[in-house]
């Protein structure tokens, strides 16, 4: 599966992906782009774009998408807060549609 980090999530978080092809928004040549412009991009060359941003449900309709959101909700966007939700990231990975946007929550 091909994900794209974004600009608010830790790179590192790359190693805990490494069974996919994985780039950041910054890798991408994209940083500093607008979400709305972020999405059209990103769809064409990734099946999800995972983010830390949880306003990200409200702020944008991605239905018209063709790529999956994921939003990791921890305490913070450092890679020891967000690494305890890649085993649940990996595991719905699968089951993601695009145009959806699916909220893991730290326990």
């Amino acid at each position: 599966m091909r994900l794209l980090l974004d600009e608010c999530v830790a790179q590192r978080l790359k190693r805990e992906l490494a069974q996919h092809r994985v780039r950041t928004v910054t890798e991408a040549g994209w940083s500093g782009v607008k979400d709305s412009l972020l999405l059209a991009a990103a769809q064409r060359q990734f099946d999800v774009l995972v983010t830390v941003d949880r306003s990200f449900r409200y702020q944008h309709d991605v239905r018209g998408f063709d790529i999956a959101i994921v939003v990791l909700e921890a305490r913070s966007n450092r890679i020891e807060d967000l690494r305890p939700l890649m085993p649940r990231l990996l595991g719905v990975l699968s089951q993601l549609r695009p145009g959806r946007v699916l909220h893991l929550r730290a326990e």
